[in-house]
């Protein structure tokens, strides 16, 4: 008992855990994802399992609160070596009690799938990862933000909870962001940033597919990186308009929820901000 209990202290990561985070996600074949590690440990709240054999962390999970309504799960892992030592299961009931009453969303691989199955979760719906050299042409129609507080405003009236501590940070995190108007008002905004080699689109929020397309297609325009995009595949118009330009189908996830419906307008919600493979 006294052993099991041991491998079950759970702490708050920091910055200072950024080379064990790395290394325990290149030992389960994902990147290391520095910079997406960081971000994450700035906005979120980080938790891990210090392996018992001294060797690095056996288990991380990162929960990031979006105001009191909505939450959202990213960077769960565990070494291979304590895999099915209830590690995994121990930290996903911890930051589902820091996300108390909040409607819970993560993406999930089929492995990962019955653990989240068994603590409450639902999956509502499949999402294609695309990856790939983006062929196609800027539409021109988009132009670089200028005022990240409209980006704010705009996305908390769609996305209904406040990401706005995730919002702000794009400037300084994000090789682009750029927003669509029409008659002078917004119409959508995306984001595009750097991770381990691949330009990420997202987020890419916007009032319809067209303008969605329009976002995509200026921020990936002319990139010397592989492109990725994860999207819904309820909206086989866009996943098709992707692989026609050289953004073909990589993998597959869900898309799964605890609690309560999602907040906001999904229709308007076309790429995740940092939304992880749990």
């Amino acid at each position: 008992m006294w052993d099991r209990m041991a491998r079950m202290q759970i702490r708050r990561l920091t910055e200072d855990d950024l080379p064990a985070c790395g290394r325990l996600a290149l030992s389960r074949d994902w990147g290391a994802e520095s910079r997406k590690w960081r971000f994450l440990l700035e906005v979120g709240e980080a938790y891990g399992i210090d392996a018992p054999d001294g060797d690095g962390l056996a288990a991380t999970n990162i929960v990031t609160l979006y105001g009191d309504d909505h939450a959202v799960i990213s960077m769960v892992l565990t070494a291979e070596r304590y895999g099915r030592q209830g590690m995994g299961r121990a930290l996903m009931e911890h930051v589902l009690a820091r996300a108390g009453e909040r409607t819970v969303s993560l993406h999930a691989t089929a492995y990962g799938r019955p653990l989240y199955e068994r603590t409450g979760f639902r999956a509502v719906a499949t999402v294609v990862t695309h990856k790939g050299m983006f062929t196609g042409q800027a539409s021109g129609r988009t132009h670089k933000a200028d005022d990240i507080e409209a980006v704010v405003a705009f996305d908390a009236a769609r996305f209904g909870a406040d990401r706005s501590a995730v919002l702000r940070r794009m400037p300084g995190f994000h090789e682009q962001v750029r927003v669509a108007e029409r008659d002078g008002r917004m119409t959508g905004f995306g984001g595009a940033w750097r991770n381990d080699g691949t330009l990420m689109i997202g987020p890419v929020v916007a009032d319809d597919q067209a303008t969605a397309r329009d976002l995509i297609a200026d921020l990936a325009a002319g990139s010397t990186l592989p492109v990725r995009l994860d999207l819904d595949d309820s909206r086989p118009d866009l996943v098709d308009w992707a692989v026609e330009r050289g953004v073909p189908h990589f993998f597959t996830t869900s898309a799964m929820v605890r609690g309560g419906a999602l907040p906001g307008d999904q229709s308007k919600l076309f790429a995740p901000t940092m939304q992880a493979l749990g």
